[in-house]
């Protein structure tokens, strides 16, 4: 999801980055995309330095967050950006936790991973230490250019006994790092996907 940089657009609109371009699809969302099948005309070019990459999903159906064997649900409204600011909760340290997470695609399928950052703040108590952000970005590399096994089980998992919907996400084992403080930029890099990056604020 993407945006013009002189355009303030919160969700943005689908596109597919080739090279140094950004192409425009013919669709309203990431979910949309894939309902369709992963195909969309193709609307206007954009340079990549002239874009602002958005959250791939902004409200997603439900998101679920893995670490071990089993998931807890997280709190879709507190899905930010690639650069967005995340806000010190209460004024407590939080900690960066990384992941890959999946995007569910149509019938139930992984639609596509991108990166996760888990924060937490161990000063809160109870699931209010998970409550306040987690970041999504800064792309979507779709199922086959990846190795998405153990996602997979995890996928597998979640969708037992009930039904995942397009734009669902999913969590994979965290990585936690050290904890930041306002002013601090923490950045989550790994290939293809880029640099999730966020600005610590109070």
């Amino acid at each position: 999801m993407f945006s013009p940089k002189d355009d303030n657009l919160e969700r943005g609109w689908p596109g597919r980055i080739e090279g140094d371009r950004v192409i425009q699809l013919a669709a309203q969302t990431l979910q949309a995309y894939f309902t369709g099948g992963g195909n969309a005309r193709e609307h206007a070019e954009f340079a990549l330095e002239d874009v602002v990459l958005r959250a791939p999903v902004l409200r997603p159906p439900s998101v679920r967050i893995y670490d071990g064997d089993d998931f807890r649900f997280a709190n879709p409204a507190s899905i930010v950006g690639p650069d967005a600011v995340v806000h010190l909760p209460g004024g407590h340290e939080i900690v960066p936790v990384f992941r890959l997470a999946v995007v569910i695609g149509d019938g139930g399928a992984i639609g596509g991973c991108t990166l996760m950052n888990d924060w937490f703040a161990p000063g809160l108590a109870g699931t209010k230490a998970h409550d306040f952000a987690i970041s999504l970005g800064p792309v979507v590399i779709t199922a086959d250019e990846l190795d998405t096994l153990e996602l997979e089980e995890h996928v597998a998992h979640a969708a037992s006994n009930t039904r995942l919907l397009p734009g669902d996400v999913i969590g994979g084992e965290g990585s936690p790092r050290e904890a930041a403080g306002a002013g601090d930029v923490v950045e989550f890099e790994l290939e293809p996907f880029g640099v999730l990056r966020n600005t610590v604020a109070a």
